[in-house]
């Protein structure tokens, strides 16, 4: 979700004003993917490289966060969303910790859209840790080096109960994975738009949603070969 700060820069705002504004595109761009049926809809709101930012601006992001999630948990619930954190909870605080669990505990019946919140979150620490869980689960007697195949490693990586991610939206004409989901996205269709996030909304998460629906995807296949397995 690329372009609060600079949103916030050209309208004359302070840089959480861009953060605040951004919030209300989650809201829209949630409403655009339920009404076009998606499934599951991961947002790469905090990366673990954001804590290189300003002090001021990180704290400001920190109860941004808290506030979202004391806000919109009763409504994820009312709508049947079920909302889930993925990345290394641990750096934040005790206090935000609590606020997670409840709000994942108080929606993981919920059978609808399933909303996921990157925070903290890095593709690379996302591998790194698999490969710690494996290594520990293979000292432990439970698993052999020779049964390590990219289908085992991948249930250990976050997410593995979800599909692979069809498709990818960056805003801000940004054109790169910046350590999103980087095994996740093996397959993954790319759509760059040049909005900046508060910019971006129901409408146009809608209108990239089209433009991956004219896509052949071959997953290594041949086009000829797509059409004789329509057959």
């Amino acid at each position: 979700m690329d372009g609060n700060n600079r949103w916030a820069k050209e309208n004359r705002k302070a840089v959480l004003s861009g953060h605040k504004a951004g919030v209300n595109s989650v809201r829209a761009v949630i409403e655009g993917c339920i009404e076009s049926g998606v499934e599951a809809l991961t947002l790469f709101a905090f990366s673990s490289e954001n804590w290189r930012r300003p002090a001021l601006e990180v704290r400001g992001l920190m109860e941004l966060f808290r506030i979202a999630l004391d806000r919109e948990t009763p409504k994820l619930l009312k709508n049947n969303i079920r909302l889930r954190i993925v990345g290394d909870k641990t750096r934040f605080s005790a206090d935000l910790q609590k606020r997670i669990d409840k709000a994942e505990t108080l929606t993981a019946g919920c059978t609808g859209l399933q909303l996921n919140i990157a925070a903290n979150y890095g593709g690379q620490w996302d591998i790194a840790n698999a490969a710690r869980n494996i290594a520990q689960a293979c000292m432990a007697g439970e698993l052999v080096p020779e049964q390590i195949d990219a289908e085992l490693f991948d249930r250990y990586t976050c997410l593995a109960d979800l599909p692979k991610p069809d498709l990818c939206i960056r805003t801000a004409g940004e054109q790169r994975i910046s350590n999103f989901l980087i095994w996740q996205f093996a397959y993954t269709e790319f759509y760059f738009s040049p909005l900046y996030w508060p910019d971006f909304g129901k409408l146009q998460v809608q209108e990239a949603i089209m433009d991956y629906c004219t896509r052949e995807r071959r997953f290594g296949k041949t086009s000829e070969q797509l059409e004789a397995d329509k057959e």
